[in-house]
């Protein structure tokens, strides 16, 4: 382990500010520098007058900590020039002791706020980041004004590095989140200075070769999960379960045909939070796994969720195996290069799928080779996201997804909402509930905020309930909580308008005893009425003709939903057989994955032009037939792997 300490005795005042965490892009990855070197210029670099204490690999960043962060706010471009010198990823820390404690800085952070007269939903602390969030219950305008007026004075009075974040409820999962941080704290010192140690080590080798081995979400949707393999490194690439297939040796990972054991792995990179690409994360844990998992942000809350959720209903693993995920979890923000091991360093970009869903782009060796992994891909116009990023500087290789990768292609979303709307209006009017299996997170806000909107111009029945399960509402707060990831239309309405994107009015939750007797719309998982509320619902509409099932959700083969949604209507739930006498309209627009065209068009605007596609997550004929589609219509290289199969990149 690395770490230097320095010791300035300071004659003057110190005013202890922290310096908002720098973070520099950069695309020259050649001439690597040694720990030494890396070491030295950073001392060189920073005069005497910066208070520099302490030098630390903190993961993948190197830490820098100061007594004395005014200098360097002052002084940015000294630190800039660093940066743009060592080509890695820095972040300035306080030094440990001017940090007051929890109580002070609780009512300092009180004494300041209160004028303003602002509420507040809590104070968050990380003692082994020697940052605290506070979470307030006001405008924008107010916020706004607290980090551009009183934010450095609570800093500097507090030797805390502050957040301001805009929250109206408080969460439970990010309460969740906090304790068990919290009461990892020196575990996770610890932690992040074993991976700075491994990040930054010396390679051993200075040839360059690279492989990928599938263990699952390769000819078909669930279990995603490949490796990469390197002289250097193995970095995990999703690792999903998939909950809709009988045989148990589908259901996992394939790791008994890895070779190599748990604790070889350097690296975990989740693309987004949804099952079938995090659900094997806790049992990585339960046997043995003790490193890092890289993600975005949003994705933390987003992936603890649906763990917990799925922990309650299966008990396949114990939720200390999730607080392990927790624990070993290291967000990152989008568009910034890090290094996650000797020879590999890792771009996350938007994916368009989910909040916080994001490509992963890997920089392998010395400008060797690149690989992007879309993940789930959403090149298309939604309501809440952006378009997914594709404007990577190089790519030799493509691995994209392909679970619409057909020429069936759905309707435009232009059109898919009307025929949403009409279907809803018909059957409210009849007098009929209205049951849309979601899943938790995604198509769920993105249709509560679909119908959000056309109630507000009188389309839909302003006055229509939208009925919730505490985990869909839970998710859509998260949304609103980290505003900053969703499209700059819907982001620009939550700052400038200051109003909440959902019409919670008009929300009304259920729970496992709830029965819904009147006209209104449930959206409950699961989406492919797999378990859940959706099948409790199921039963309670099934034998009324004036109440109508809307599928807009891809059904997988073997589900219950796909049965329902192929035209039959006899089907037997926990050895109960129904005859459904309700109405079945399935809706074909509203994916959040990318279709045929899009998919296309998406390999097509890569440059420059790829030297090979490989094609995974999808249905083995749709692959099939996207892979054929690249090969003829955009003549790049493209195959269709399945499970396990290796192919050499390098």
């Amino acid at each position: 382990m690395i770490a230097i300490n320095l010791y300035f005795i300071q004659k003057t005042e110190v005013y202890y500010i922290i310096l908002k965490e720098l973070e520099m892009e950069f695309t020259n990855f050649d001439n690597e520098q040694s720990s030494q070197n890396i070491m030295a210029t950073i001392l060189k670099s920073l005069p005497k007058e910066s208070g520099l204490t302490k030098i630390e690999y903190e993961g993948p960043s190197i830490a820098l900590y100061s007594k004395n962060p005014r200098f360097l706010i002052e002084n940015s471009q000294i630190l800039s020039n660093m940066v743009n010198t060592i080509r890695k990823r820095v972040v300035i820390r306080t030094d440990e002791s001017i940090r007051k404690s929890r109580n002070d800085s609780t009512n300092i952070i009180q004494t300041h706020l209160l004028p303003l007269k602002v509420e507040m939903n809590g104070i968050i602390f990380d003692d082994a980041l020697g940052e605290l969030t506070i979470y307030i219950n006001s405008s924008f305008e107010m916020k706004n004004q607290i980090e551009n007026t009183i934010l450095l004075d609570l800093v500097t009075e507090t030797g805390w590095k502050i957040k301001i974040r805009k929250s109206t409820v408080k969460l439970a999962t990010i309460q969740f989140i906090d304790k068990v941080l919290d009461n990892s704290t020196e575990y996770r010192i610890k932690f992040y200075k074993e991976v700075g140690d491994k990040v930054f080590r010396t390679k051993l080798s200075n040839s360059c070769e690279a492989s990928v081995l599938t263990l699952g979400g390769f000819g078909e949707i669930g279990r995603s999960c490949f490796l990469l393999v390197t002289k250097e490194s193995k970095i995990l690439l999703d690792c999903g379960i998939n909950t809709h297939e009988e045989k148990a040796i589908n259901y996992y990972p394939r790791f008994d045909m890895t070779g190599f054991t748990l604790d070889e792995i350097d690296a975990v990179i989740i693309t987004h939070a949804h099952i079938d690409h995090t659900g094997f994360l806790p049992f990585l844990f339960k046997y043995g796994y003790r490193g890092p998992v890289y993600c975005t942000e949003p994705t933390l809350p987003l992936m603890t969720l649906l763990l917990l959720d799925y922990h309650k209903n299966h008990e396949l693993y114990s939720e200390d195996d999730i607080k392990n995920v927790i624990i070993h979890s290291m967000p990152l923000s989008m568009g910034i290069v890090t290094d996650i091991s000797p020879d590999v360093k890792l771009v996350l970009s938007n994916s368009g799928h989910i909040l916080g869903s994001t490509s992963i782009h890997l920089h392998i060796g010395n400008g060797n080779h690149n690989l992007v992994y879309t993940g789930d891909l959403k090149f298309g116009k939604t309501n809440l996201l952006e378009n997914a990023s594709w404007n990577f500087p190089r790519v030799e290789t493509l691995i994209i997804e392909g679970t619409f990768g057909s020429k069936d292609l759905p309707h435009k979303r232009e059109e898919t909402d009307p025929i949403l709307i009409d279907s809803i209006n018909q059957t409210l009017r009849d007098g009929g509930r209205i049951l849309i299996p979601v899943p938790i997170i995604g198509l769920s806000q993105e249709l509560i905020y679909t119908l959000t909107k056309y109630q507000e111009d009188g389309s839909l029945d302003p006055s229509a309930e939208i009925f919730v399960d505490k985990s869909v509402l839970e998710a859509t707060y998260i949304h609103e909580l980290y505003y900053d990831y969703l499209s700059k239309e819907v982001k620009s309405k939550i700052l400038n308008e200051n109003i909440s994107i959902f019409n919670y009015k008009n929300l009304k939750l259920l729970n496992s005893k709830s029965k819904v007797d009147k006209p209104g719309i449930i959206l409950v998982p699961s989406s492919m009425l797999m378990g859940g509320l959706s099948v409790k619902f199921l039963k309670q509409i099934h034998n009324d003709p004036l109440s109508k099932i809307i599928f807009i959700s891809n059904q997988g083969t073997g589900t219950l939903g796909k049965e329902i949604q192929t035209g039959n209507t006899e089907v037997t739930i926990n050895g109960q057989q129904l005859k459904l006498k309700c109405k079945i309209h399935a809706i074909h627009g509203f994916s959040n994955h990318s279709d045929y065209n899009q998919l296309l068009a998406y390999i097509s605007r890569l440059k420059p032009k790829l030297k090979r596609v490989v094609i995974n997550h999808g249905e083995k004929p749709r692959v099939q037939n996207l892979a054929s589609s690249v090969n003829k219509i955009l003549n790049i290289q493209c195959q269709y792997l399945l499970v396990p199969e290796a192919i050499k990149l390098l």
